[in-house]
Parts: C-alpha cells; structure tokens; sequence
C-alpha cells in the first residue's frame, strides 16, 4: 500500500490530477455542518500587507483563491505552487480569467527555487504530511521568508475522519483511508514540534466542524479517492458498499469527525540557533 508521502504514488497517481482531491472536496461541500467554508476560513487568518509577496506550497487546483477573488489584493504578488504538473494546470486553467496577479510554477517544497527573503507569506495547505524529509521543507519555508514573514500551514488531527477508516475496516481489518499507516509527522499533535526549530512564535488554530453523511454514493466515492480503493476491489468493494448503505437505512446519517486546524508561524530562527 503507499505511504502518504510516497511522491511517486502522489504524483502519479493520487495527485495526477484534481479527480480524486475533487471527490473529497464535493463530500465536504455537501454535508459539513459548518457552512462557512474551509477556505474562506483559512484565508481569515492569512495576515498579508497591502502589498505583498505570496507563495503557496500545493496549491492543487487553485480552489483557496477561487473561493476568496474578492479578497485579493490586486497589489499581491501571488506564485501559486504545485509538484504536480497536473495539478498546477488545473489551477491555471480555473484562474485564467480571474484578473489577479498569479504566476505559476513546478516546485518541491524540499527545494524551493527562490532567493533568501524572497515572501512575505507563505502557505501550506494540507500539504506538508506528503513531504518527505519535512524538516528540509521548513528549512527552505523559514529561509524564502522575509524577516517578519509567516508561514501559514493548515493539517489535520489524529482523529479526523475516524470513522471512515472504521467503515472500511468492516470489510478489510488493518486498513484505512490512506492504507496501512497514517503519517503523523505533521498534524494538529506534532506541528508545533517540528515548526519550533524554525520559528520562534507558533500559534494553532482549530476550525470547527463535523461531517453528517445522508447519501451512501459520495461517500463511497471519497473512500476510493484514497489509497483504499487498492484493496476496495470486486467483492470486497460491493460488501463495503453494502455496509455503507446499511449504516444509512439503520441509522438515517453517519457522523464523521472532522479535525482540522491551521498553524501560523513567524519570528524565524537562525538555523544555528
């Protein structure tokens, strides 16, 4: 099964294109109680000057700045970012006619091709638990960061979407959403501790929400959005679908948690601190 920070499996495969991160996207449009918005919400938090520079660390198909063209400074210098080729042309082809200043590039966040001092903000939007060597990633945001810049790094909890791997686990014990293994190095638990050798100021943000699933066929398909639909195949597909369905019929929804947060990050640190 891939790991979560397989790149190759990322980009091949999970991240090949918006399909399957459009899957999960349409799940949480439709039955999150809170109808605010991920995105609206994350874009709250993003302190920014009038005029400044932005990088965003997979951006995937660009929805945090589709969902906030309102908000947009026209006076932003904005580099949208994905190591997915797919991906980054995908947001391309949704912000051609937006009319703000976004530019476009590959980059891994593990190498960031940019001089030192180079953003006033950058963002990490779901992202940094599919990176590899995590701390070469923050090494390179704390040295893009202007002196004063933020890192704005949104993750999850160890809790969230329990229940999904439950389900599965119905049909497949030892399996989850992801596979066999969650990766635990950046989440709502462990990001403050791998953020701390780089900045110096830390704070976590929590968005709250919960999912209340109605119809059996959206959540089925965020499941084999996922790493599951290796093993969630033939018999085993239609016994989890059968489960599903009977869920529903018994208990009229399923409840699913959602934990969610973001951390912002400043006062970098000399890395011979």
């Amino acid at each position: 099964m891939p790991q979560p920070n397989d790149q190759a499996y990322l980009l091949n495969d999970q991240y090949k294109n918006a399909s399957n991160l459009n899957a999960r996207i349409s799940l949480h449009k439709r039955f999150s109680l809170n109808k605010y918005g991920w995105q609206r919400w994350i874009f709250d938090q993003v302190t920014a000057a009038l005029e400044s520079n932005i990088l965003e660390l997979g951006c995937g198909p660009g929805i945090l700045w589709l969902q906030n063209l309102d908000r947009i400074s026209e006076q932003w210098h904005i580099t949208l970012s994905d190591f997915s080729p797919g991906m980054l042309q995908e947001a391309q082809q949704r912000l051609r006619n937006a009319g703000r200043p976004f530019t476009f590039q590959v980059i891994d966040a593990q190498s960031i091709p940019f001089a030192a001092a180079s953003f006033d903000v950058v963002i990490a939007n779901h992202m940094l638990y599919h990176v590899p060597e995590l701390a070469r990633a923050l090494a390179e945001i704390s040295r893009v960061l202007k002196p004063g810049g933020r890192l704005y790094a949104s993750t999850i909890g160890e809790t969230h979407l329990r229940e999904i791997d439950r389900l599965i686990q119905q049909v497949v014990p030892g399996i989850g959403w992801w596979g066999s293994k969650v990766n635990t190095s950046f989440t709502l638990e462990s990001g403050r501790e791998a953020l701390s050798p780089y900045f110096s100021q830390i704070t976590l943000m929590r968005y709250e929400d919960v999912l209340v699933v109605t119809e059996a066929e959206p959540l089925i398909a965020y499941v084999l959005s996922g790493a599951a639909k290796a093993v969630l195949v033939g018999d085993k597909l239609s016994a989890f679908s059968s489960f599903v369905e009977q869920e529903l019929t018994t208990h009229g929804a399923i409840r699913i948690t959602k934990d969610s947060g973001l951390f912002e990050a400043s006062g970098i640190r000399k890395l011979d601190e």
